[in-house]
């Protein structure tokens, strides 16, 4: 496949092009003017014969092979974590930098996991793979690395409330149908892609449960943060809890800092902090929401505020997990690399 470049493009993969991630990811790179000269939008077979719009035309969807990737400058891996592992060291053997969003690699000693406005520094080392950190990592490393800039960090207590759309348009979908049959006074059926209805329910549970009573997506939070702020003994208690949103990850957030911490202090770290904006005026009811996020490639906190016991301060953030959560942050990642 020869490839198609203008004077300052790059021939551009996108695995997992017609999901959830990867339609944001295309519409991410076309508003950021991401200088893409040819797009590959690749896929499962399912999903092959399928088109894209991206640049003004249409693009057919084509099998993810490792031929694929000859000539190929990034790749943005938007599909399942088997596809990432099988393919993404095919890519870079060709000389492609795979950006992957799946937890494949995250986790590898020998590969960056990365958030561009907290650890850019770490893309220096990388070895043709990059990992794109998950949807409810990303925004919490944001906010305690701009607290720990401010005061140090000690501890964190995370609970999150996470939209259907991070089980990908699957959850979307199920989401949709469900409401749609309870309107209408049917019951909401049987679920598929969550273990409970999802429609006016919440679900303290995302992903699976392991032995000791802590979901695989919990433990994800804790490792990636860890990971990412390399402080390897970072403490941190979560509870990561699924509700009937499409768009837009929340997250209440307790913070122990190393020295004490005004609110007003805090909140004036959070606002100087690259990508995130505060919008914190309880008095005018004026906190961020998921529907305030959805759409924003910003985190947005609000609800900043001391623990009346301890010297720990509260915050609340929200972020679209399909855009800074995903797409977003992959295409920051290529941005910084170019």
């Amino acid at each position: 496949m020869a490839a198609v470049r203008t004077e300052n493009g790059r021939v551009v993969a996108v695995v997992g092009a017609t999901g959830a991630v990867g339609t944001v990811l295309l519409e991410v790179l076309a508003k950021r003017g991401f200088p893409v000269g040819e797009l590959r939008p690749l896929a499962s077979e399912r999903s092959v014969g399928q088109r894209v719009q991206f640049g003004g035309r249409s693009w057919d969807v084509e099998l993810a092979t490792p031929e694929a990737f000859d000539d190929v400058d990034f790749v943005f891996f938007a599909a399942t974590g088997a596809l990432s592992k099988q393919l993404a060291p095919e890519a870079a053997r060709r000389g492609a930098v795979v950006i992957d969003k799946s937890s494949t690699w995250r986790m590898d000693p020998s590969v960056p996991l990365v958030v561009p406005e907290v650890n850019a520094d770490a893309l220096e080392k990388n070895g043709g793979i990059i990992a794109c950190p998950n949807c409810t990592t990303i925004p919490l490393v944001m906010v305690l690395e701009a607290l720990r800039r401010e005061a140090g960090l000690r501890s964190a207590v995370v609970t999150t409330l996470q939209a259907v759309s991070g089980a990908g348009q699957p959850g979307i979908d199920e989401l949709d149908a469900q409401l749609a049959a309870t309107a209408g006074g049917a019951p909401a059926g049987a679920p598929k892609v969550f273990p409970m209805a999802i429609a006016h329910n919440v679900l303290p549970l995302c992903e699976t449960f392991r032995d000791d009573g802590y979901s695989t997506e919990e433990m994800k939070l804790l490792d990636e943060t860890r990971k990412i702020l390399d402080m390897p003994e970072l403490a941190i208690s979560m509870t990561c809890v699924r509700v009937p949103v499409r768009v837009g990850h929340s997250a209440s957030v307790l913070v122990e800092t190393e020295r004490p911490l005004s609110a007003e202090a805090a909140r004036a770290a959070l606002a100087r902090f690259p990508g995130i904006e505060v919008r914190d005026d309880p008095a005018r009811n004026l906190f961020p929401t998921a529907l305030d996020a959805a759409g924003s490639d910003d985190v947005l906190v609000g609800r900043v505020r001391r623990d009346l016991g301890s010297d720990r301060i509260w915050l609340w953030e929200v972020s679209d997990n399909l855009r800074k959560g995903a797409a977003t942050n992959a295409v920051q990642i290529a941005e910084r690399l170019l």
